[in-house]
Formats: C-alpha cells, sequence, structure tokens
C-alpha cells in the first residue's frame, strides 16, 4: 500500500502503534507492517516526517536514548496524543459506518429517475 492512499489517516495509524508504549522510528515502522500484514511498508521519509509533526502537534514526545551503542529516537503519546487517538477513532467509526452504507454489499439499489 502506497503512502498516498494513507493519506488523512497516517497520523492516527503512527498514534495507534505507540498506544502500546514508547518506541523508536525504525520499531513503528516495523510494526505497521506487522500490524498490517506487510501491506504497510511505509519509507523512512513518509514516517519521520509525520512523527515530527505529530511532536510539534503536542501528540508524542520524544527522547535521544543509546542502543546497542547506536543513537536512537524513541517516541511515546502525551495525554494530548491519546485525547486526539480516541478522538481519531471516533471519526474512523464514524466514517467507515457511513460510507459502508453505499460500499458493502447488500445495499438498496437508486430508485428509477
Amino acid at each position: 500500500m502506497k503512502a498516498q492512499a494513507l493519506h488523512g489517516h497516517l497520523d492516527a495509524l503512527l498514534l495507534a502503534v505507540l498506544e502500546g508504549g514508547a518506541l523508536h522510528g525504525y520499531a513503528i515502522i516495523e510494526a505497521l507492517r506487522a500490524r498490517s500484514g506487510g501491506s504497510l511498508d511505509l519509507p523512512t521519509g513518509t514516517v519521520y516526517p509525520a512523527l515530527r509533526r505529530l511532536e510539534r502537534a503536542g501528540y508524542v514526545d520524544s527522547s535521544w536514548s543509546t542502543v546497542g551503542g547506536r543513537e536512537r529516537r524513541t517516541y511515546q503519546l502525551t495525554g494530548a496524543g491519546r485525547q486526539a487517538l480516541a478522538a481519531e477513532r471516533t471519526s474512523w467509526h464514524e466514517f467507515r459506518s457511513t460510507i459502508g452504507r453505499f460500499l458493502d454489499s447488500g445495499g438498496t439499489p437508486a430508485a428509477p429517475i
């Protein structure tokens, strides 16, 4: 799945991945890949700018740490990030329900004109 197909949903996906606890950038990318069954294989050039945007918005905090002799930036949700994720979930459920009325099988055909 291409990053463009996720337009408008990437931030929510990142917040959902971080809901489980703090992760460094590459682990976030791996979590997206694993939870999607391999469908989301996003490049760092897509994920890291989104993480920085979420940090500027106050939804994510980051800190530097050394893991195995390598410097890594670790990201975690803030309280505001948890609230934003809850709002994203509510919006997603409403969107899915509304669009499902049109695209799910077994819909009522349109009345003739």
